[in-house]
C-alpha cells in the first residue's frame, strides 16, 4: 500500500491563527470554493457520516471555530482533511514527486540520508508525524506535521556546516543512490523557498 506527502508553503504562524478563529467571511469563502470537493468528500465517507462522522462542511466549521469536535477518534480523520484544505486555501503547494506516492520506510530512508549530510532539524518524521495545532485533536490519517521557520533556518545552517570542505563527519557517508539524493534535493529546495521568506514553513500531510 502506497503512502502520499502533501506539502505546503506557508506562514505558520498566520495558519495557526486561523485555527479557532471564527472567521466566517474565510468559511463562507472556502465553502464556495471547495464544493465540489466537499460534496465528493461525502460522498466517499458516505459509509462513516451514516456512523457518526463529521461531515466534510462541518468539519471545516470545527476547525475555523475550534470545535467542537466528535470525541470518536475513528471521526477525526475528517478534521485533517479540513485543516488540509485551510492549508492548501491559503499556502502555495510545493512540488512532492519523491514522496508521493512512497512506499514502506522511504521517508526514514531520506531522513537517514538528511542525517548524513549533519541535517537534523528539519526532518520528514517531524514534518508527517508532528499533529496539528492545538485544539485540532490528532490524526493518524492524514498525519501532519510542520517545519518552522526556526527549524528550517537551523537545519540548513547544519547542512551548509556538513558540506563545507573538511567538515563531513567522518561516520557518515552520503548514499550515491539517485532517487534518493533526488530526494534529499527536494527537501532542502523546500527549505530554501520558505527560508526566503520571513515566518515561513512547510506544513505536510501524510496519507
Amino acid at each position: 500500500m502506497s503512502s502520499s506527502l502533501h506539502l505546503y508553503l506557508l506562514h505558520i504562524a498566520d495558519t495557526r491563527a486561523l485555527v479557532g478563529s471564527r472567521d466566517e467571511s474565510l468559511l463562507k469563502v472556502m465553502r464556495q470554493h471547495f464544493a465540489d470537493d466537499l460534496d465528493r468528500d461525502n460522498e466517499h465517507y458516505a459509509h462513516e457520516i451514516g456512523q457518526g462522522a463529521p461531515t466534510a462542511e462541518t468539519a471545516l466549521h470545527a476547525v475555523v471555530h475550534g470545535g467542537p469536535f466528535s470525541e470518536n477518534r475513528q471521526h477525526t480523520f475528517q478534521y485533517g482533511h479540513a485543516y488540509e484544505r485551510l492549508c492548501s486555501f491559503i499556502g502555495e503547494f510545493l512540488p512532492n514527486d519523491c514522496f508521493t506516492p512512497h512506499r514502506g520506510d522511504w521517508l526514514s530512508v531520506v531522513d537517514q540520508e538528511l542525517g548524513a549530510l549533519g541535517v537534523t532539524a528539519a526532518t520528514l518524521e517531524a514534518l508527517s508525524e508532528g499533529g496539528p495545532p492545538a485544539p485540532l485533536p490528532y490524526t493518524s490519517t492524514p498525519s501532519c506535521g510542520e517545519w518552522t521557520s526556526g527549524s528550517i533556518a537551523q537545519a540548513l545552517a547544519q547542512y551548509e556546516a556538513t558540506t563545507r570542505r573538511g567538515t563531513m563527519p567522518a561516520d557518515r557517508t552520503p548514499t550515491q543512490e539517485p532517487e534518493v539524493v533526488k530526494a534529499v534535493t527536494q527537501c532542502l529546495d523546500w527549505m530554501r523557498r520558505a527560508n526566503a521568506f520571513s515566518g515561513f514553513g512547510v506544513i505536510g500531510f501524510r496519507s
